[in-house]
């Protein structure tokens, strides 16, 4: 025959300390001292404590900003050493211009560090100044966006 068992809060109904001792010991979160690592500060002839060496943990540092954007960035020497090694999907040879996907390749950028040896049509949400230039030089496009 099976027993339900009462549950040990159950057993303590009635005895209003629910055998924590005294009615104070177990007031709100000023008896345990604080929230988070509280409590660090230095009592009698005890050692300060070595929280007190880091002089940043106390207080707020700097600021989050809200609106970051991440950017992922390659160059066009990049491009240029490895423009046969790519993937297929995001690199196309249309003629003499080799029709680059940068978004695909995981890349948001496009900077200007190499020079543009082969004529490209590279499409890409940013690129810099330079950048653009120097692929127009070499006779090739960028499309942003």
């Amino acid at each position: 025959m099976t027993v339900n068992k009462r549950k040990k809060a159950a057993r303590y109904r009635g005895s209003m300390t629910h055998g924590k001792g005294s009615k104070k010991k177990r007031r709100g979160s000023g008896n345990r001292g604080g929230k988070g690592m509280a409590g660090t500060g230095k009592r009698s002839d005890n050692k300060k404590p070595s929280i007190w060496k880091n002089t940043r943990y106390f207080g707020k540092y700097g600021f989050v900003s809200k609106n970051v954007r991440k950017i992922k960035a390659v160059n066009i020497s990049y491009l240029d050493e490895n423009i046969l090694k790519l993937p297929g999907d995001a690199v196309i040879k249309e003629n003499e211009f080799f029709s680059v996907d940068i978004k695909k390749l995981g890349f948001n950028k496009l900077l200007s560090d190499g020079k543009a040896v082969n004529k490209y049509k590279i499409k890409v949400p940013y690129a810099s100044k330079k950048a653009i230039e120097k692929i127009k030089k070499s006779g090739g496009e960028v499309i942003l966006g």
